[in-house]
């Protein structure tokens, strides 16, 4: 029999806790192999069952995700399972730690469960898992590629750089690389009609879009992470000296997005 991908839940909030429960449940794909409420119960879980992914909140009782995930490092003898972090507004700091750490992904609360599905099955597509199911696929939603979703893509990008996604340019910059990668001459109109396409969506001016751009970028690269931004943005620039243009910006993020959807 074909192997099933074998999950841990950990998550304090018992609501959100049961809905993940009930929804790894109904997946023929999965395994439910155990729910914690804290970090110490996440720890003896992961020890007990070598889970193939676990799926934690980065704020819990008694130990929080990110201690779980240091001892989940310093096990050098049995494999690592991959691990999908859930965070909040305002935890920014731990979201970078966690990242230095090698989380494999970031889910903001709220979040879509169909989302999480799919994050699950790209990141444990190595395993032979028994008839995994097509997931439909919302009009929200851009695919592109085998096993990368780029909208989910785009969001964990813009997470990793340090755009906090209350801010207005964040959607700004989010639907801009989306509509590039759809149509790159879109570039090289950027102001006749890229700005002009997202003030529509949003009943703005696109004055506003480009401000609200340019004002995320400049707060990436006041609270972002160094060496976050110089994984991301590679040899293309020097970010220590220099801020790239917005259209610098979205050019580059929707080429690299680009270039996963082919290697995916």
């Amino acid at each position: 029999m074909s192997k099933k991908v074998k999950i841990i839940v950990a998550e304090d909030n018992r609501n959100l806790c049961q809905i993940l429960q009930d929804y790894i449940s109904k997946d023929d794909s999965f395994e439910l192999a155990g729910v914690a409420y804290n970090g110490l119960e996440a720890w003896d879980l992961i020890q007990k069952h070598d889970p193939d992914l676990v799926i934690m909140d980065l704020v819990m009782p008694n130990l929080d995700g990110l201690e779980v995930l240091e001892r989940i490092n310093a096990r050098t003898s049995v494999r690592k399972p991959k691990v999908i972090l859930l965070t909040a507004f305002g935890h920014e700091t731990l979201t970078h730690q966690a990242m230095v750490m090698g989380v494999d992904y970031f889910i903001l609360k709220p979040f879509d469960l169909e989302i999480l599905g799919k994050r699950i099955r790209t990141l444990t597509q190595d395993l032979e898992i028994t008839n995994p199911p097509l997931l439909q696929t919302c009009s929200s939603v851009a695919s592109v590629g085998r096993g990368v979703n780029i909208n989910v893509e785009v969001t964990t990008m813009m997470h990793q750089l340090g755009i906090p996604a209350h801010v207005k340019g964040y959607q700004y910059i989010r639907d801009a690389i989306l509509m590039v990668i759809e149509d790159v001459s879109l570039l090289g109109a950027v102001t006749k009609e890229l700005y002009p396409a997202i003030a529509k969506k949003y009943n703005t001016a696109p004055s506003r879009v480009e401000r609200g751009i340019r004002h995320a970028i400049e707060l990436a690269w006041e609270r972002g992470h160094m060496e976050t931004l110089k994984r991301i943005f590679g040899y293309s620039m020097n970010i220590e000296r220099q801020k790239p243009t917005n259209s610098e910006f979205i050019a580059l993020l929707a080429d690299k997005l680009r270039v996963m959807s082919k290697v995916g």
